[in-house]
């Protein structure tokens, strides 16, 4: 029996948001894309809800708004350097998560989106693969290289992301 769309938005949307928030490293921007894809998820919700793995479908979803919402950004923008805003209210949870956004904010989209798809909701190569349309040694390719970018970024820049333990 298909799940209601209101009954999927109650028990999901937070776990949708989380998961965008982690994508775009911006909560407004995460709030958007979920909206807007929670909205053609409800145009088709019939089709969907049939599916064995409609949030799965869903995330991916997210996952493509996420990657076309930023090639419209590139195009459309003008480039403007961000200020760094500090440790944010200063408790040392907070500042490691502020810390790490902005490392996952300076990767690639393709390996960003692989990355949060490993590390933060679990997935395996092969579903990666599916969620970004690509094949399983591509994803693999695109941690290995976001992985890579991140040590250089540790070693080379070590005060830019000091421990806060």
């Amino acid at each position: 029996m298909p799940m209601e769309f209101a009954e999927y938005v109650a028990r999901r949307r937070p776990a949708l948001m989380r998961f965008a928030t982690v994508l775009t490293c911006q909560a407004w921007l995460a709030e958007d894309i979920v909206s807007d894809v929670l909205g053609r998820a409800f145009e088709r919700w019939e089709r969907i809800s049939r599916l064995d793995e409609p949030h799965a479908y869903v995330r991916r979803m997210v996952v493509n708004e996420y990657m076309s919402w930023r090639r419209r950004l590139a195009r459309t923008s003008p480039r403007a350097e961000v200020a760094d805003t500090g440790l944010g209210d200063g408790a040392d949870e907070r500042a490691e998560r502020d810390a790490m956004i902005r490392r996952l904010a300076a990767l690639p989209r393709r390996q960003r989106a692989a990355v949060v798809l490993r590390y933060y909701a679990g997935l395996p190569d092969a579903a990666i693969a599916a969620e970004l349309g690509c094949r399983v040694t591509t994803v693999r390719s695109q941690i290995s290289r976001a992985l890579a970018g991140l040590r250089v970024e540790l070693t080379t820049n070590p005060h830019a992301y000091q421990e806060t333990r």
